[in-house]
């Protein structure tokens, strides 16, 4: 999220770009961590935001999507919100179950998801795994996710092809929430789009909402 938050920074806007916790150190910090750690985080950077700003657009790939979502149903005061290949569906119960049962033969981690990428030459930094408990607290903050509840306008950015999040995530938003909505297809790029082929139009196009809904 780096260059994005650059981007912003660079267009005149005050940027916060917390870290989760969990993320960023080692898989030991992360397979302990939850969704309310999270969403912890990021109801304190965007108090913290409001506090010295006249109005807020809160910005979120992936998880990060659902965590500016989840916020986005909170606070009525935020002004937009642009997210990039949100996780707003929960998965499957079949796939769940297929979780629970990986649990219950004493594997606490699975396969990572990370490095989805189109462009060969783009590098995520990643962990190797994804700790199956912290990932079963994001599916279950999905299931009570209110999507309804958003009336701030919408960018969606969302990649054609996309190996962790699907389309129909982005279809879910696009008809449940009460707001404007923006959808732009990303052809280029997977999933970790921000590192991706359509990353210059990413920031672009994100700059350009922010500015607008921001006044």
């Amino acid at each position: 999220m780096r260059g994005l938050a650059q981007a912003l920074a660079g267009a005149g806007l005050a940027v916060d770009l917390p870290l989760l916790p969990g993320h960023g150190t080692s898989m030991a910090d992360l397979i302990p961590s939850r969704w309310e750690q999270w969403s912890a985080a990021a109801e304190s950077a965007y108090v913290e935001l409001a506090g010295r700003c006249r109005a807020v657009v809160v910005v979120g790939l992936s998880l990060g999507g659902t965590l500016t979502c989840w916020l986005a149903t909170r606070h009525a005061a935020i002004a937009g919100i642009v997210v990039i290949n949100p996780f707003v569906e929960p998965p499957a119960e079949s796939f769940d179950q297929i979780l629970q049962g990986v649990l219950a033969a004493g594997f606490e981690v699975a396969p990572g998801i990370g490095a989805d990428l189109a462009d060969p030459d783009a590098t995520e930094l990643a962990y190797d795994g994804m700790p199956i408990r912290a990932a079963r607290s994001l599916f279950e903050a999905c299931a009570v996710l209110e999507p309804a509840r958003i009336t701030c306008p919408v960018l969606l950015l969302q990649s054609r092809q996309d190996h962790v999040v699907p389309p129909s995530s982005g279809d879910l938003l696009v008809r449940s929430v009460r707001g404007p909505v923006e959808r732009v297809w990303l052809e280029r790029s997977y999933h970790v789009a921000t590192l991706d082929y359509d990353h210059a139009e990413i920031e672009a196009r994100s700059v350009a909402f922010c500015k607008n809904v921001l006044g």
